[in-house]
């Protein structure tokens, strides 16, 4: 039966059969009030009746006062005759059984439960500080339609599956970019491309992670990372951080698998590790036979100063799995990002990635490695560095004419974002003044769910709130502070 027409899926050999079915999907809200039937032509050729038995059908529906007729239009389901839709009885998952989750999807289950860690901010009243999100005038507009189009002439005679590590004008072009921008030491076959940073850490714990296996990630830490680790079994523990990033002198000295870690913009408190601590935590993985997973999120934005080199830069035992992305320098609805992997792994990585996915969308790759190659990324980055630069500048004034000596900010000299202490707002109070400032009309984040249990940054006895300010401009950025200001002011 043509699914084009949506006409009820059953066999009829006699019109009684074909009446029933539809009158059955009237009243159940399958089809529509208002909506149109099928010709009588169009049903007769579907069900393989004549067109006369149809016709007799539509009569006897229309007389019953389910369908409206018209000489010379189609007939359509008349307006109170179909009731909302009847959803079909759900499944009861149980524990055990047949048809329970597995223990991947009953750690999903609890994700869900906990419910989301921000949502985005559509409500254009709203001034929403929203970590993530970017300027759509900061996006090369131009510059990516003209790298699009290109790939897309040239590949107009090329319709397959691509390999699973990407495309090698990329990776070449990445390898090249890395070494300048990061200081990486990598060839383009150490390079696979991803759907963004997230199935990175995937692909990370697919392949390196078994049940019970000891992680170590940093407290606190990208919530999203934990709880691949988590969906996985692996046994997730803390590793404390502090103004500097990792405390690597502290890191256990019993068999760990893998550490995540951002040491170079430590998310989200801020901290840049320094290079003590970051030639303890290489040898703390060579003890340890352990995997580094190093998320390089938003390393090239640092301010006043050149980027900090990756933590990928001084390995020399490739013990490293580097992470990176375009989610902050381009847009997160690209969804592509890469790894940097230790030759030992690239085989294994890239045959998982196949197993996943086939492969990263290819037009998408071969428009960026053009840009890549001719320049333009790197001029992009350039100028997003200095639109940002001005955007944190103006937070920061915001903050401190707007609340002075009310404020500690963690965080400022890199990325995107800042972690602001409010030190006249109760730490149990947190939640409160995220629902408070946005009935003022500002969105923001709490810091609690990034933290292992929600209670962990307690010994500050003050609420914490994530600002994210590349999306908005220095006007906005003001304003929102000020509209912040009254949102405690109506709290206390």
């Amino acid at each position: 039966m043509k699914t084009s027409h949506q006409t009820p899926a059953f066999s009829a050999d006699t019109s009684r059969g074909i009446y029933e079915g539809l009158k059955a999907q009237i009243l159940d809200g399958t089809l529509r009030a208002g909506s149109f039937l099928p010709s009588t032509r169009a049903m007769a050729v579907d069900l393989a009746v004549s067109r006369t038995t149809i016709s007799a059908v539509y009569d006897q529906l229309a007389a019953e006062g389910y369908v409206e007729t018209h000489q010379g239009r189609r007939a359509r389901v008349a307006q109170g005759a179909s009731v909302s839709p009847v959803p079909k009885r759900a499944v009861r998952l149980e524990m055990g059984g047949p048809r329970a989750l597995s223990a991947y999807g009953k750690k999903i289950c609890e994700f869900l439960v906990e419910g989301p860690v921000s949502g985005h901010g559509a409500d254009p009243q709203v001034i929403d500080f929203l970590y993530g999100a970017l300027a759509f005038d900061d996006f090369p507009i131009l510059a990516w339609r003209k790298a699009y189009s290109r790939a897309l002439v040239q590949r107009q005679h090329r319709l397959y599956y691509e390999a699973p590590e990407g495309e090698r004008m990329l990776r070449e072009a990445l390898a090249g970019y890395l070494r300048r921008a990061r200081s990486l030491i990598c060839h383009p076959d150490q390079v696979v491309i991803v759907h963004g940073s997230q199935q990175a850490i995937d692909l990370c714990a697919r392949v390196l992670v078994d049940a019970k296996d000891r992680v170590l990630v940093e407290e606190p830490c990208y919530v999203m990372a934990r709880r691949i680790f988590e969906a996985v079994g692996a046994n997730v523990q803390e590793a404390p951080v502090d103004e500097q990033g990792l405390v690597s002198e502290r890191l256990p000295e019993r068999r760990s698998k893998l550490i995540y870690v951002t040491p170079s913009h430590q998310f989200p408190l801020g901290g840049v590790m320094p290079i003590t601590r970051r030639k303890e935590l290489l040898a703390w993985a060579e003890r340890q036979q352990a995997w580094i997973v190093e998320d390089d999120y938003d390393g090239e934005f640092r301010y006043g100063m050149r980027p900090v080199d990756a933590l990928q830069s001084v390995d020399d035992k490739g013990s490293v799995i580097y992470i990176g992305t375009f989610s902050k320098a381009l847009s997160p609805q690209l969804r592509l990002g890469y790894l940097v992997l230790p030759d030992a792994l690239v085989s294994v990585f890239r045959e998982a990635k196949r197993l996943m996915d086939r492969h990263a969308p290819s037009l998408e790759q071969a428009a960026l490695a053009s840009l890549i190659v001719d320049g333009t990324y790197e001029r992009h980055v350039r100028r997003c560095r200095r639109m940002n630069e001005s955007r944190r500048e103006a937070l920061l004034r915001a903050l401190d004419n707007h609340l002075p000596d009310a404020v500690e900010v963690m965080g400022s000299a890199s990325g995107l974002h800042v972690v602001v202490w409010l030190l006249q707002v109760a730490k149990d109070d947190e939640a409160e003044l995220v629902r408070v400032a946005r009935k003022q009309g500002v969105g923001v984040r709490p810091i609690s769910p990034l933290y292992a249990s929600g209670d962990q940054h307690r010994a500050r006895q003050c609420a914490g709130i994530i600002l994210g300010y590349a999306s908005l401009t220095p006007a906005d950025i003001d304003e929102g502070v000020r509209r912040l200001v009254r949102a405690i002011q109506a709290l206390g």
